[in-house]
């Protein structure tokens, strides 16, 4: 949950009379998460956000499962997909199950001609290349390289890029994303051992009113439907808003690293978490500092959850072969660990300059034929050289 925050013109007392300058009502909107129990907004509006003049045919873009069981280890190279011009069609989802589908895009542009809004999933947008904007009824969020852009469900948004060049990793979330329990004191502040804080999270800023009347469509993504939904005015008309519930960005360069004199486990690199899956920052940091301490990971039995990676800068001194961009998926059910001769080569080494997100699912993922298109099909024998 980010902090309580507020933008614009607000009434002194919610659910109460706030008016226009002309006398009239502005309209306000609860935005909330997992009913009226949990984190929510109040928006006000010039207009009821309830105008539909018109809706379009659905769209299926239900993920073309490949391989819905399968026990090996897997790679894919996620700057093998290709670019294209549209963000929604940009969009490749590659590995998939019930609580969060993992999506790579290479968007060359925005979405300056429609709006959107995701009604099943949170979305985390890490942002590999690529700087922009992403607009939104709460504000305007710049971006660029290392961002997680952490957007509720449900939220309307439009995104524009600074240039044609972007590479996005992308996790839907059908559970809330939240700040791990452990970083949080019982009435939500961000605690002294967190690796961040609340001055790292960056809310929407510069609160655009748009009191417009004419077409405008919100393509909304509902139970893997796209829908063309149009409005009467413009989805941005908000004039202020406060409340707990809204985008926001955090920088994976902001992730306080947690080291130790002997090998940290991955939980100390978590940044979030959900009831299905968590995902974790791994950033540049100094190694283990007992005398005899390996920095290489060891191997170990993910036994109760899939575990991916997707590299994004730096050297790995854990895997051979590593490229920018890059997803390996090591499933529950089997050991894995560094490959052959890497722990020996680790010994002595001080730092890490790595950069990479992980995300590990408590139920296993199923491979789409996108993910088998870019797929590295010797990797699971890169333990036998």
């Amino acid at each position: 949950m980010p902090y309580y925050y507020t933008l614009g013109n607000i009434p002194h007392k919610r659910h109460t009379q706030f008016r226009k300058p002309d006398g009239s009502l502005y309209s306000e909107q609860l935005f909330s998460t997992e009913g009226f129990s949990d984190d929510s907004s109040l928006l006000y509006h010039h207009h009821p956000p309830t105008r539909i003049i018109k809706t379009d045919k659905p769209e299926d873009v239900t993920p073309r499962i490949a391989e819905e069981k399968m026990l090996r280890h897997r790679s894919f190279e996620g700057f093998h997909i290709k670019p294209k011009k549209d963000f929604l069609e940009s969009r490749n989802a590659v590995l998939t199950n019930i609580d969060c589908t993992i999506v790579l895009a290479a968007p060359q542009s925005g979405t300056s001609t429609y709006f959107y809004k995701n009604a099943d999933a949170d979305e985390v947008i890490f942002v590999h290349e690529g700087s922009g904007t992403v607009t939104t009824q709460y504000g305007e969020l710049a971006f660029g390289y290392g961002d997680y852009i952490v957007i509720p469900r449900g939220t309307i948004y439009q995104i524009n890029f600074n240039d044609e060049n972007n590479r996005l990793f992308i996790i839907e979330s059908h559970h809330p994303i939240r700040f791990p329990k452990k970083y949080l004191s019982k009435y939500g502040q961000l605690l002294e051992h967190a690796p961040y804080c609340e001055r790292d999270i960056r809310p929407p800023q510069n609160l655009k009113t748009f009191d417009e009347q004419g077409d405008f469509i919100i393509k909304t993504k509902k139970r893997n439907m796209l829908y063309g939904i149009h409005y009467g005015h413009h989805p941005f008309d908000v004039v202020g808003w406060d409340g707990c519930c809204y985008p926001y960005i955090f920088s994976i360069h902001d992730f306080e690293p947690i080291t130790g004199r002997v090998h940290q486990p991955p939980p100390v690199h978590q940044t979030f978490e959900t009831n299905a899956f968590v995902i974790c920052s791994f950033v540049p940091r100094l190694f283990d500092y007992h005398p005899q301490s390996i920095p290489a990971p060891y191997s170990h039995s993910n036994i109760d959850s899939d575990e991916l990676i997707y590299y994004v800068d730096g050297d790995f001194m854990s895997r051979k072969n590593v490229t920018r961009g890059m997803i390996t998926l090591h499933p529950a059910g089997i050991p894995h660990g560094p490959h052959p001769g890497a722990v020996e080569k680790s010994i002595g080494a001080k730092e890490t300059k790595e950069l990479a997100v992980m995300v590990d699912t408590f139920r296993p993922l199923m491979l789409t034929q996108a993910a088998l298109d870019i797929e590295n099909e010797n990797y699971i024998m890169s333990w036998a050289e």
